[in-house]
């Protein structure tokens, strides 16, 4: 008797106890509950590095006709080994030469309206094309390159693209100069508004590279008299980096 008494007097105490903690808890959450989310403020800042490539990359593409596929084809090798070997010559190492592109096309002939014999189109002959993506590091030397593919047969391509080798490096640059610019318009707004910034909860990066911008005048007569054959003018290369950051407002 006296061991079931004293069971029901803990559980008494202890409904008591459990329910004091919750009253003295409660207004805790209650008060969590009235309190304000924090003001954020969005800033974004633009990065910009512009500096002058260090790298071409060029298509060379060799191009023949024949009556037939094989002569076509015999004709383009011969005359793409010799590009090959010239670019080899020139110091171009293995890693910077790669074939973009290989077609074998026949030739069709359609007849004309006024031809009552012939009505069928025909094949006439073969066209074989061989493109050669070429990079160059020493951009001294990229008119006398161009000069001497054509010397060789190259009669299609030269598109050139001048880039830069660590594109990684000068875009961190540019991405150090948003991060700043986006802090300091930051810092800016809520200095005059008599808040400061607290914890960072978003950031986002956008990066692109922009077409090459003419250089110097002084520059662009160097670039053509380094390269007598085919004058070239490089520019700069620019990378631009956006960085969006979002604060929140400490008040």
């Amino acid at each position: 008797m006296t061991s079931a008494f004293t069971a029901r007097r803990r559980m008494i105490l202890a409904g008591a106890l459990s329910a004091l903690m919750f009253s003295a808890a409660a207004p805790a959450f209650a008060d969590d509950a009235k309190r304000p989310e924090p003001g954020v403020i969005s800033v974004s800042g633009e990065g910009v590095s512009a500096v002058a490539p260090d790298m071409a990359v060029i298509s060379l593409t060799v191009l023949r006709q024949a009556e037939t596929a094989r002569e076509a084809l015999d004709a383009n090798n011969e005359a793409m080994a010799d590009v090959l070997a010239a670019m080899k010559a020139e110091g171009i190492a293995e890693r910077d030469l790669q074939t973009g592109a290989f077609s074998v096309q026949p030739r069709w002939v359609y007849p004309k309206n006024d031809d009552s014999e012939n009505r069928e189109p025909r094949i006439v002959g073969y066209t074989v094309n061989n493109t050669l993506t070429v990079r160059i590091r020493d951009l001294s030397r990229l008119g006398d390159i161009l000069d001497t593919s054509v010397s060789l047969g190259v009669n299609q391509g030269g598109n050139i693209v001048f880039t830069n080798d660590d594109q990684d490096k000068i875009r961190e640059a540019a991405r150090l100069d948003a991060v700043a610019q986006a802090k300091a318009k930051a810092e800016a707004m809520t200095g005059a508004l008599g808040v400061s910034l607290g914890r960072i909860t978003q950031i986002s990066e956008n990066s692109y590279s922009a077409p090459p911008a003419p250089m110097a005048r002084a520059e662009m007569v160097m670039m053509a008299k380094s390269a007598d054959s085919v004058p070239v003018a490089s520019g700069e290369n620019e990378y631009r980096v956006t960085v969006n950051v979002t604060w929140e407002i400490a008040q």
